[in-house]
């Protein structure tokens, strides 16, 4: 959505571009224990999938992986992308748009909390806590409808090759 707002020093008037922010959330699960829920540290208060906020240069893929390293300990391998959510309701701070991945980790026991996550534990999925945060509880109902052969997940790209510096621009030769 654009909207024009005015400098309050030079009192011009601007555009500026209200887009939604992306983040990541990670679904990690183990037949053993169930899945991985971090109790915030911050507001909104409650548990929640372990993710957050893209960074600026930052592939979505790579966001996931650090936001678990930062949030849980956990080093991971992502499986699957289970959809992207976008409502504007989601997140009461502001419009979010999150790409939901799906992994696994070799060393469930290194499980801990950091970050801005104050508790990380294993939960089974038919014993979540509650409150669930945002719309974690419709995205864990979707990954139930995975593990019951109700919804398919869609591959996860590999890494983005770094852009090489061949000395052209705009795809001509110079």
């Amino acid at each position: 959505m654009k909207k024009t707002v005015t400098c309050p020093l030079c009192h011009q008037d601007y555009e500026i571009y209200a887009n939604p922010a992306p983040t990541v959330d990670v679904i990690i699960h183990d037949p053993q224990r169930g899945v991985v829920i971090i109790e915030r540290g911050h507001e909104p208060l409650g548990f929640a999938l372990p993710g957050g906020f893209i960074d600026d240069g930052e592939q979505a893929e790579a966001a996931a992986r650090r936001e678990m390293r930062e949030e849980t300990g956990l080093d991971v391998e992502l499986t699957g992308l289970l959809g992207v959510y976008s409502a504007p309701w989601r997140d009461p701070r502001r419009h979010t748009m999150s790409t939901v991945f799906v992994g696994r980790t070799a060393h469930p026991e290194a499980l801990r909390a950091g970050d801005d996550a104050a508790r990380a534990a294993w939960h089974p999925l038919d014993a979540l806590p509650a409150p669930l945060c945002f719309d974690h509880g419709i995205i864990l109902e979707h990954f139930r409808e995975v593990l019951a052969g109700r919804r398919a997940l869609a591959p996860v790209q590999p890494d983005a090759p770094t852009r090489p510096h061949s000395g052209t621009t705009g795809g001509t030769t110079a």
